[in-house]
């Protein structure tokens, strides 16, 4: 991704220095981060996704960027996967710190084709630098893991669901006492048309505006009333 963007665009990497896969929105707030300069010129921080976008955008680069690309992240985010994705949340602290951001994923642990992922991304990128979005858009990319000639196209998405997810998982260590893996995720629920998960499915690339105001403005009378009752 790095390499295609800086054909056409300075490009600066700033990540965690190991994965930090399901970290969500979480800042360091009780130790300081270090952010370390590898050979190639890619920056990496001890700390979260999050962490990274931050220190990026308020301190760390001699220049504010211009808008935050996270990813791209091997395995899927959607449905509700993107309340505890980091790769949503850095594009999200981008969003929060005043940036436009986008978060792609490819849909499989294992990509293949990330090359798909990375033409879907620049033809995104030259689409906003042509016709820029309203900068409180965060897009949730997510591309199937298959050459691009089978791409479908691109399909504008809604969040679909998934069931509850699966039982944790129960060991016993050396010592003789528990220990517990968080199980998998459950399987997609609301996963018809127009979500994320059919077009997925049908091999469509899909984009899902998100945003930071999490308050269900429709509920808002209605628990008036519960309250005053």
């Amino acid at each position: 991704m790095a390499a295609a963007l800086s054909e056409t665009d300075q490009v600066t990497v700033v990540a965690p220095e190991r994965d930090r896969s399901g970290s969500s929105n979480s800042l360091t707030l009780e130790r300081p981060l270090r952010a370390h300069r590898a050979d190639n010129g890619f920056y990496f921080v001890n700390g979260t996704p999050t962490d990274s976008v931050h220190l990026a955008i308020t301190g760390l680069l001699d220049k504010e960027p211009d808008m935050v690309v996270s990813g791209i992240n091997s395995g899927a985010n959607m449905g509700d996967d993107v309340l505890y994705s980091g790769t949503v949340a850095a594009a999200m602290e981008g969003r929060f710190l005043g940036l436009p951001a986008i978060a792609v994923s490819m849909t499989s642990f294992d990509p293949r084709h990330y090359d798909t992922g990375v033409k879907a991304i620049s033809m995104l990128i030259d689409r906003l630098r042509r016709n820029p979005l309203d900068r409180t858009s965060i897009l949730n990319v997510n591309v199937p893991d298959i050459s691009w000639n089978e791409i479908a196209g691109f399909r504008v998405t809604r969040l679909g669901n998934r069931h509850k997810s699966e039982g944790v998982i129960r060991q016993t260590d050396p010592r003789g006492e528990s220990m517990y893996w968080v199980g998998p995720p459950g399987a997609a629920q609301d996963a018809g048309d127009g979500t994320d998960f059919y077009a997925i499915e049908h091999n469509f690339i899909s984009i899902t505006p998100l945003q930071i105001d999490l308050t269900r403005y429709d509920s808002l009378e209605y628990l008036d009333k519960w309250l005053h009752n």
